[in-house]
């Protein structure tokens, strides 16, 4: 950039921000202070299972072509899940966008080069060859599901489908799912009680399939 006019613009357009367009004044010396580009946040795309992998090949080409004040962060979104099967309940980590990597990054060619070149990228997600940096409210969002301290609770059963309960009061009772409430890891079951169908609340990790 070497007027700086056109220095302005540039920064104004790349960040998307308001400025008052630089003027010439020959009457006063008064240096005009540019913004530097600021990081946004990016969508890359990878081979679904190798995730983790491409994120270390990324961080790995980062550091070694002194590109880490350009390649700040990259993140594998995932999330902490309760899997309830046959009575076991276990945690597991699920990717929240399997085949997908964010890039915290500020781009130009330099750095796009980097990232679009490591191993297991196929590319960004984006409008044709120009890549889409992300919104900052789908930021936000993603970033406070990954950060949550809760873990999510993965329904195994459906409504209709003929479970047994294995343990408390009604155990080895045999039923229907009626209702289910994931946010509780509860599902409402019609056991036959007396010859009366009574709606019970058991956990997930009370039921199994009735074979």
């Amino acid at each position: 950039m070497t007027e700086l006019a056109n220095g302005a613009q540039a920064s104004n357009e790349f960040n998307g921000l308001d400025g008052a367009e630089a003027e010439e004044n020959n009457s006063a010396d008064v240096p005009t202070e540019l913004e530097g580009p600021t990081s946004e946040w990016f969508v890359v795309h990878s081979y679904s299972g190798m995730e983790h992998k491409v994120k270390k090949n990324i961080e790995h080409r980062a550091e070694s072509m002194g590109m880490t004040d350009r390649i700040l962060e990259v993140v594998v979104p995932t999330e902490t899940e309760i899997e309830i099967r046959n009575g076991v309940r276990r945690e597991i980590e699920r990717r929240v966008f399997p085949g997908y990597i964010l890039v915290n990054m500020i781009m130009d060619e330099d750095s796009w080069y980097v990232v679009r070149n490591s191993p297991g990228v196929t590319g960004f997600v984006g409008m044709g060859n120009k890549p889409t940096p992300l919104r900052q409210d789908e930021v936000d969002k993603i970033m406070k599901r990954i950060e949550s301290d809760e873990p999510r609770i993965k329904v195994s059963f459906q409504r209709g489908e003929h479970v047994r309960i294995m343990s408390g009061p009604f155990a080895e009772f045999t039923g229907i799912v009626d209702e289910i409430f994931p946010d509780k890891g509860k599902a409402r079951v019609l056991v036959s009680f007396f010859n009366r169908e009574t709606p019970v609340d058991v956990d997930f990790i009370q039921l199994t399939r009735d074979a």
